[in-house]
């Protein structure tokens, strides 16, 4: 242990010297995170004030008078449309649907037929097309109207057109639709513990021996197994280091919040950050001592660089998993590096409570890959003294 902790002093004493290097890791770890959720709270935000305005853009709607008193009676505010509103659509110049009245839409009401009235959006449009669902509910409830009115002229009951009472009850809890726009923040928790570790680990393997000093430090009387685990340790700690500022980057970011919505349903504080923090342990040590081992067989740092990107690829792309399967997460998600971190933390901004047989998966993956892991690079290590 006193070799071991020799080494793990020397190696993180390394890693933080190299100022440069940590800047590069830190600034995306920590910033991009809460700069996401604040363009995303921006993005909310413009939808809630865009519905607020209650407005509505439309062509030909004097030919509607009724159409136009209902839709005023419900406190919209009707525009004209510009006359090159489908241009400006496909452009995305024009972030508002358009509705277009036929110049015979009274003529057919009064007559018993069916207008028929658009809606144009573009559905590259996203902003455009978010307001078509605001629009086919005026619609709908204009039909509703008309219906009843019809019915109550003839002297049948409304009531006829409604035979059951439809109420609507939401089992989520606040944290939980929160978390259905939040649910990016563990992947940036998972790259940080990634990247954190990354260049470490290449640093003090393949680094080490293109740069000469691997071989002289295995020529110690040092057991090799000591000299594993103290590189080992300082890579993991680092990775868990960059984690915890990036969990705790997302504390003030809820500050920078412009939807008051989703301000009110984003709770994360200190109890949020220890358990993000604690969920990356088992992957810190995990993800360490694969890309130990990975890179110990390589000649140059560029070497271990390649060889680390399918590791990369692998772990960015396993949170994908949950949000591609309509099923609901599986129980083999906690046996996956990754994935298991991602479910748990997304059920932590749920606002759920863990289990121990949830968590324990995660914890005996993550230190059994460690374990298989060290076990070569110890053995590769001492292969490398013997030749």
């Amino acid at each position: 242990m006193k070799h071991a902790w020799i080494v793990f002093a020397k190696e993180l004493a390394d890693a933080l010297r190299d100022r440069r290097t940590l800047l590069r890791i830190l600034i995306p770890a920590v910033l991009m995170g809460p700069l996401l959720l604040a363009a995303l709270s921006g993005l909310i935000a413009s939808f809630e004030a865009r519905a607020e305005r209650r407005e509505l853009m439309a062509v030909g709607i004097d030919n509607a008078p009724t159409l136009k008193n209902f839709i005023e009676r419900q406190t919209y505010t009707i525009k004209a449309a510009p006359s090159d509103y489908e241009a400006r659509l496909r452009a995305t110049t024009l972030l508002e649907p358009v509705l277009v009245v036929p110049a015979d839409f009274e003529a057919k009401l009064l007559q018993g037929e069916a207008p028929t009235v658009e809606i144009v959006g573009d559905s590259a449009n996203q902003r455009a097309s978010a307001g078509i669902g605001a629009i086919k509910g005026l619609l709908w409830g204009f039909n509703r109207e008309r219906s009843a009115l019809n019915l109550a002229m003839r002297g049948v009951s409304i009531e006829l057109l409604e035979p059951i009472d439809i109420e609507e009850r939401d089992l989520a809890s606040a944290q939980a639709r929160a978390a259905r726009l939040t649910s990016i923040i563990p992947m940036f928790i998972i790259m940080a513990v990634l990247y954190g570790a990354l260049t470490a680990a290449l640093d003090s393997t393949a680094g080490e021996r293109e740069r000469g000093s691997l071989e002289p430090l295995l020529m110690n009387p040092a057991p090799h197994g000591a000299i594993v685990a103290g590189k080992w340790g300082a890579v993991a700690l680092l990775g868990m280091a960059v984690a915890l500022l990036a969990s705790l980057s997302f504390v003030p970011a809820q500050w920078l919040l412009q939807s008051d919505s989703l301000q009110a349903m984003f709770q994360f504080g200190t109890g949020e950050v220890l358990a993000f923090w604690l969920l990356q342990i088992p992957l810190a040590a995990g993800l360490s001592a694969l890309l130990m081992a990975l890179a110990i067989r390589s000649k140059t740092f560029k070497e271990a660089q390649a060889s680390s990107t399918l590791v990369i690829t692998a772990v960015s792309l396993a949170p994908m998993v949950s949000l591609l399967n309509p099923g609901g997460d599986a129980p083999w998600y906690l046996w996956v590096p990754g994935l298991a971190q991602n479910t748990l933390m997304l059920a932590v901004l749920k606002g759920e409570a863990l289990r121990w047989s949830q968590v324990l998966p995660g914890v005996v993956i993550g230190f059994g890959l460690a374990a298989v892991a060290l076990v070569y690079v110890a053995r590769s290590m001492r292969a490398a003294v013997a030749r």
